[in-house]
Formats: C-alpha cells, sequence, structure tokens
C-alpha cells in the first residue's frame, strides 16, 4: 500500500501547493512569524526550566535583596516586542 512512503516528488507537489494557495508574497511573512513564535516558545520553556531548577524559597530564607523583573524578548535585542513577565511569587512577598 505506502510502499515507498514520502518521495522527493510528494514533496515538489506539496510545495507547489503551498505556493499557489498562499501566494510568493506570504510565505516570507508566514516563515518570519513562524521563527519569531519559535523565538518565544524557546525563550518561554528556558524560562520555566531555571524556575524549576531554583528551589522555592521559604519565608525564612527570603532574600534581602529585591527580586529583578524578568523580560520575554523575540529576538536577542528586540526591545519593541519584549514584554515584563509577572512574577506569581513576587506578589505573595
Amino acid at each position: 500500500m505506502l510502499r515507498n512512503g514520502l518521495e522527493p516528488w510528494h514533496l515538489l507537489v506539496v510545495a507547489i501547493v503551498i505556493i499557489m494557495l498562499f501566494g510568493s508574497k506570504k510565505l516570507p511573512d508566514a516563515a518570519r512569524g513562524l521563527g519569531k513564535s519559535m523565538r518565544i516558545l524557546k525563550s518561554e520553556v528556558k524560562a520555566m526550566k531555571e524556575d524549576v531548577a531554583t528551589p522555592a524559597a521559604g519565608p525564612e530564607s527570603a532574600p534581602a535583596e529585591e527580586a529583578t523583573a524578568r523580560t520575554i524578548q523575540a529576538a536577542p535585542g528586540d526591545a519593541t516586542s519584549a514584554r515584563p513577565v509577572p512574577e506569581s511569587g513576587a506578589a505573595a512577598r
């Protein structure tokens, strides 16, 4: 049935159909948007891993200095799309 599941000409047909559906002008914008979304997702995952790696501080071991707010950026150096990350534990202290 699917002896040769995905051959090169299948990929060519899919590429032609995508170009005909979306047009050649919208494809670079779509790829740029997808790349930006992937960078945001990667930074969010990294921030979550950092939160898990640091143990939760109890009231007896509260740090003396003020915690700095983190920002998530879509691209390195991109200040226009940077947004602050709300800290759930900061409001409780």
